[in-house]
């Protein structure tokens, strides 16, 4: 039988869970998750786990932080002074918003906080420093 290994297209279906046992995303509805492995499309831990499976094997798995979406990092967090947000923007806690820069790529942020004076931004991945846990089925090898 055939095992999935680096440079493989492979299709599966996962369920990513927090610690706490919360659902943060799974591909249930939407079907099943394709990618190459080893192409840096999804996150280190993920990408490793699927190595050695063969189609139809079922694992779950733990990935700490730093295979994940790496540590939170508190020079991500800025604090910007409510006359740099334009006026038409009425930001609000736990809002994205997306921040253009120079050479054309947008950096996203949520915002955190809100005040008469600043707006507070967490440009951090939003399961940064967060240990995950999937469950993993591996559909197909194409």
């Amino acid at each position: 039988m055939q095992q999935a290994k680096s440079g493989d297209t492979v299709k599966v279906d996962y369920t990513g869970k927090l610690e706490d046992g919360t659902v943060f995303d799974t591909s249930t509805s939407r079907g099943p998750l394709e990618f190459m492995i080893g192409d840096g499309q999804i996150i280190p831990g993920f990408d490793s786990a699927v190595i050695g499976m063969n189609v139809g094997d079922k694992k779950t798995i733990n990935i700490p932080s730093d295979q994940a979406y790496g540590q939170h990092l508190e020079d991500k967090i800025l604090e910007v002074n409510q006359d740099q947000i334009p006026k038409h923007l009425n930001l609000e806690v736990g809002q994205q918003v997306q921040v253009p820069q120079k050479d054309g790529s947008k950096i996203f942020f949520v915002v955190t906080g809100v005040s008469e004076t600043s707006v507070t931004l967490d440009g951090n991945h939003p399961l940064a420093g967060k240990d995950l846990t999937f469950d993993i089925q591996l559909v197909e090898i194409l």
